[in-house]
């Protein structure tokens, strides 16, 4: 099986956006709808295709540093912003900043929420404030003030109102003179309400820029997204990147090339991804889940798959990260699979997901010694729940697997057996 991945940004960039949207009802539509206004005021100034790609890509991610914490997401549903308003910006911004493929959009996410006026946590104001980031904050708190349950052309009125009572204080007057522009279009509200136009937005998006991801690009977008994704909960904080080294090192043990071990471990970083729709008190909890939150958690899987098939050619790569709880007796979820429909790459993602879990210490436990978890593990292959080959691989080289893991469970107050 010799694999290699290569796609256009906007393939994976709308899948992760997708997962800054997931609810723990379901999914919100705020981040591709806030893309969708900034792209619009965008191309009515006339911004150029280089600035525009960047605007877009930007506002489709613009609240991932608030991705991990329930509390924060809450804040953002309001549309006075609140003392605190600029955390997750800077958060966002941290987490970006730097970063080969997306290190061009951390300042016009940090700024996303800076008052034209001049009232913000740095000595910022009008036009020195990046225009990006200025587009990004007017289509942000347009998109706020959209209900679901209301028709949009009942909408209308009360948001531009909204919006001019505050320009020259929180938005730039000459944006909202564009968006005042834009508002006579009957179109331009009907747009951010149609989700089959919401489709044609990410396809017209792929004609921006010649530029790919390769399986090396997206390892590194992938690190981003699996410290989201880890925040979630303090007693997670490395898991994906330890499920993911550990899935890389069991493929290499069964003789995957090393493309394909790229690509078992970049679905390890992004097994959990799905994880964003539960919330921080479910995973914190120290005590049993109630029937209705482990329904919560057993979602997660579920998300995992239907943000990453939004990816062209993934294939396989989403069917492992996604199928990482089912197990070979049928009794797994969210899919109940046999054995028969589980791919060995979802095997290897499972074992790796289990091993390092039970390392890892969780609020209802102590991480567990390596015999602990060899005594877990093989119980598990005799109840038919894991594949066996795979664990006794694994356990026949726990020393070395745990060796090259440490580094990151030190981090955690883990020793070194």
């Amino acid at each position: 099986m010799e694999m290699s991945v290569i796609i256009h940004p906007v393939s994976f960039i709308r899948a992760l956006s997708l997962a800054l949207e997931l609810t723990s009802t379901g999914l919100s539509q705020h981040h591709c709808r806030t893309a969708i206004i900034a792209n619009k005021i965008g191309r009515h100034i006339g911004l150029p295709d280089s600035d525009q790609q960047t605007l877009t890509y930007a506002a489709l991610l613009h609240d991932l540093g608030a991705a991990a914490n329930w509390e924060e997401k809450h804040d953002l549903t309001h549309f006075a912003a609140g003392p605190n308003i600029h955390l997750h910006a800077e958060k966002g911004y941290e987490l970006l900043n730097g970063s080969p493929q997306l290190g061009v959009l951390a300042n016009p996410i940090r700024y996303h929420h800076y008052r034209f006026d001049g009232n913000n946590p740095k000595p910022l104001a009008g036009e020195d404030i990046p225009l990006l980031a200025r587009i990004i904050f007017l289509a942000d708190r347009i998109e706020i003030l959209i209900r679901e349950d209301m028709h949009i052309f009942d909408l209308r009125e009360g948001i531009l109102k909204i919006i001019e009572d505050e320009s020259n204080r929180c938005f730039d007057p000459l944006l909202v003179k564009a968006f005042h522009e834009l508002s006579v279009s009957e179109s331009f509200w009907l747009d951010l309400v149609n989700t089959s136009f919401h489709n044609r937005f990410f396809q017209t998006l792929g004609f921006y820029g010649k530029m790919s991801f390769d399986a090396d690009d997206m390892l590194h977008i992938a690190e981003i997204f699996a410290a989201v994704v880890d925040k979630t909960s303090c007693y997670t904080a490395v898991h994906s990147r330890i499920t993911a080294e550990v899935s890389a090192y069991l493929a290499h043990l069964r003789g995957y090339s090393e493309e394909e071990v790229k690509l078992i471990r970049l679905a390890g970083l992004l097994h959990d991804l799905g994880k964003l729709a539960v919330p921080n008190s479910i995973l914190d909890k120290p005590g049993p889940l109630t029937e209705k939150e482990f329904a919560l958690v057993k979602q997660h899987p579920y998300y995992t798959l239907r943000i990453l098939e939004q990816i062209d050619k993934f294939g396989l790569i989403t069917y492992w990260a996604s199928q990482h709880h089912e197990k070979l007796d049928c009794s797994g979820y969210p899919f109940a699979l046999t054995a028969g429909s589980i791919r060995l790459g979802s095997r290897i993602i499972s074992v790796a997901d289990i091993f390092s879990a039970l390392l890892e210490t969780r609020p209802y436990r102590a991480g567990m010694t390596l015999e602990q978890v060899s005594n877990v593990m093989t119980g598990m292959v005799h109840d038919n729940k894991l594949d066996a080959g795979l664990v006794n691989d694994l356990l026949a080289h726990a020393d070395e697997a745990y060796a090259l893991i440490w580094p990151l469970l030190s981090s955690q107050g883990k020793p070194n057996p």
